[in-house]
């Protein structure tokens, strides 16, 4: 394994193993979501806190669904560190899987079970690296805070939202690590390490067209199915104008530093402006799924998802609803996504947005990225870290509510294109080279950081 940087004397391979040994027992939870039952998950991690001597507390809105929060104390000079994570998973068919999703079996060097990617390894990491820094004496500067919550797959609401509105004294910190970056990548024959420094806000809408109601057998204009129909195929034909953040621009410019000149202009291209941003994207010499990913950084998005008119087959309805799946960029406000979709809609569609949620986004330029960064060159030198912002959404929306500065950093090793679509997927899984090295860097990170 890499040398040790400034890791003292643990024992690597001890600690390798009896990571594993955690991240195994609390695979083999059944903490689908729902219902959950994250109580179970915190049980587990209460043991293993009790006997190293860190306190903790359970909490949540009922027994089932529990999130646990611990705490090791600093000196005082400097804010919290959080560590946070979700013990909830989602559901399985098992049937579709190659081995048993709660079994945690190894095969071939990888653990195969649901949570082994979202997000069961983080859960573990992180608290192997509190227990290390116990056991290690390391002097703080700062608390290191561990949460890990339930609920985050639907929401967070009973999880790490609910700690945020009645509990957020257990939790306030300055910076937090989560998920949503740290996997290696490869780009073009480059290996990159992504830190999430940001995530775009959730702003699900619904498009809601009245018009005539009648027999199905006499057709007219004023039909509330196709009107709703033209709004969508609007949406779908007209582009949402592109917004360029600090971290779509740090992202291309990470990832052009590493990449052949020739490349590396194309990419620089993207964000040079907005009104060709679309043409540099179709210029760039990377596959559909790099493409479209990049459009999605670059503007607020909306993906129709479900539809609902009528009751019977024979009548034209007077109401006809689409539901969206609608995501706003960082410095965003929902008035200003309502406006941009009434532009291509019109003023006779009716909008109404549900639950909506904030985007946040990190400085990708703070001391915590950075003693990412020297951690990750020290055990990959041929890597580039790079920020990115996650198109989806995390628990960080939560939390970020506090005031903590979150980035998204649960790190691994590049194990293949494909290991990442396993994720809600079938045979998920992780592999132990992967959960291992992680553990080793998420700790050096922490006791960087947080360490006098």
């Amino acid at each position: 394994m890499t040398q040790s940087v400034g890791t003292g004397s643990i024992d690597w391979q001890a600690a390798g193993e009896e990571v594993l040994d955690h991240f195994r027992a609390l695979l083999r939870l059944d903490t689908r979501n729902p219902p959950g039952n994250e109580i179970r998950a915190a049980e587990y991690i209460r043991d293993v806190l009790e006997r190293e001597g860190i306190p903790y507390e359970i909490v949540g809105p009922s027994p089932d669904r529990a999130t646990i929060v611990a705490r090791l104390k600093g000196d005082g000079s400097a804010p919290p560190l959080l560590l946070m994570s979700h013990t909830d998973v989602v559901a399985v068919e098992p049937d579709k899987w190659t081995h048993d999703p709660f079994a945690a079996e190894i095969a071939d060097g990888f653990v195969y079970a649901r949570g082994a990617l979202d997000m069961k390894h983080m859960v573990t990491m992180e608290l192997m690296a509190l227990l290390l820094l116990k056991r290690s004496g390391v002097k703080l500067k700062r608390d290191v805070i561990y949460m890990a919550a339930a609920d985050e797959e639907v929401g967070g609401h009973q999880g790490a939202g609910w700690v945020v509105h009645n509990r957020p004294d257990l939790i306030q910190a300055e910076y937090a690590l989560n998920e949503g970056g740290g996997q290696g990548v490869e780009i073009n024959d480059q290996r990159y390490y992504t830190v999430q420094t940001a995530e775009k806000g959730t702003a699900r809408f619904k498009l809601r067209v009245r018009g005539t109601p009648g027999h199905g057998s006499v057709p007219h204009d004023d039909n509330a199915v196709v009107k709703l129909a033209e709004a969508l195929i609007k949406l779908r034909d007209q582009s949402m104008p592109v917004h360029f953040t600090a971290s779509l621009r740090g992202f291309l410019e990470g990832v052009a530093s590493a990449q052949p000149a020739e490349v590396a202009q194309a990419l620089r291209a993207v964000v040079a402006d907005e009104a060709q941003c679309d043409a540099a994207i179709e210029a760039l010499p990377f596959d559909l799924p790099f493409k479209l990913r990049l459009k999605a950084m670059s503007r607020n998005s909306i993906s129709p998802t479900m539809l609902s008119a009528g009751s019977q087959i024979n009548v034209i309805p007077s109401v006809a609803e689409a539901s969206l799946d609608g995501r706003i960029l960082p410095g965003m406000t929902h008035a200003q996504f309502e406006q941009e979709i009434r532009a291509v809609v019109g003023d006779e569609v009716e909008i109404e947005f549900l639950d909506p949620q904030n985007a946040l986004e990190a400085d990708p330029q703070s001391p915590l990225f950075d003693v990412i960064a020297e951690v990750l060159r020290a055990h990959d030198p041929e890597g580039t870290p790079i920020p990115t912002l996650l198109t989806g959404a995390t628990d960080a929306k939560h939390v970020a509510q506090t005031g903590t500065k979150v980035y998204g950093f649960a790190p691994g090793l590049y194990d293949g294109p494909s290991e990442w679509n396993r994720i809600h997927g079938h045979d998920e899984r992780i592999s132990v080279r992967s959960l291992q090295w992680g553990t080793r860097v998420l700790y050096e990170v922490v006791e960087r950081f947080a360490g006098v």
